[in-house]
């Protein structure tokens, strides 16, 4: 119990680290980005960023949802990418914690930065100043769109990530295969490749 506690601290200890680490870097690429486009390139924005936190979250889902046995088939069958589908629905907690958590959530908070900065920017060319019944108006539409689009988007996500795990499982599974073998990067490391180079 004690070394199951002690490796769930040290992940949530890496975990928080990697969102800060990330929320910094997200938020000063969105900020440079949106400084210098127009409220209409803004927007255009803010919803690919809450794309990416619907695409986010259902990957994770996803990978809780996927079972382990088809990937073992295709892995025998030596697809690219199926071992590393085997090793995302094996650490499907972690996986779907980096995914929904951690991606989605800053998603989700850089979406509500950068929608304040649309409607400012906004509000500043209908000639109207901050404070006023314009802005406020502005504000809580785009706010209350930007937050159906979200909520809604993720509950059409859990669907699609149950009914179709395995085919979502798989398609990350050969993007990993790629930066693996282009970029030299592996993302989770296989144990019993690591016992068998031990021996």
């Amino acid at each position: 119990m004690k070394a199951s506690i002690k490796k769930s601290l040290h992940w949530s200890w890496m975990i928080a680290v990697i969102t800060l680490v990330l929320a910094a870097i997200f938020s000063v690429i969105s900020t440079a980005i949106l400084s210098g486009v127009t409220w209409a390139v803004g927007m255009i924005i803010v919803f690919l960023i809450v794309l990416l936190g619907v695409i986010s979250d259902t990957i994770g889902v996803a990978a809780t949802a996927a079972r382990e046995k088809p990937f073992h088939a295709m892995a025998a069958e030596k697809l690219p990418g199926a071992r590393q589908a085997v090793q995302i629905t094996r650490n499907a907690d972690k996986f779907s914690n980096f995914t929904n958590d951690v991606i989605g959530d800053i998603a989700g908070v850089i979406s509500g930065t950068a929608s304040a900065f649309v409607v400012i920017q906004l509000v500043t060319q209908l000639g109207h100043g901050e404070g006023s019944n314009v802005q406020i108006v502005v504000s809580v539409i785009f706010t209350s769109v930007v937050a159906a689009l979200t909520v809604g988007g993720k509950s059409v996500g859990k669907t699609i990530a149950i009914m179709y795990s395995t085919e979502i499982i798989y398609r990350v599974g050969r993007l990993f295969y790629l930066i693996e073998v282009k970029l030299k990067i592996t993302i989770f490391k296989d144990k019993k490749h690591r016992k068998k180079s031990k021996r």
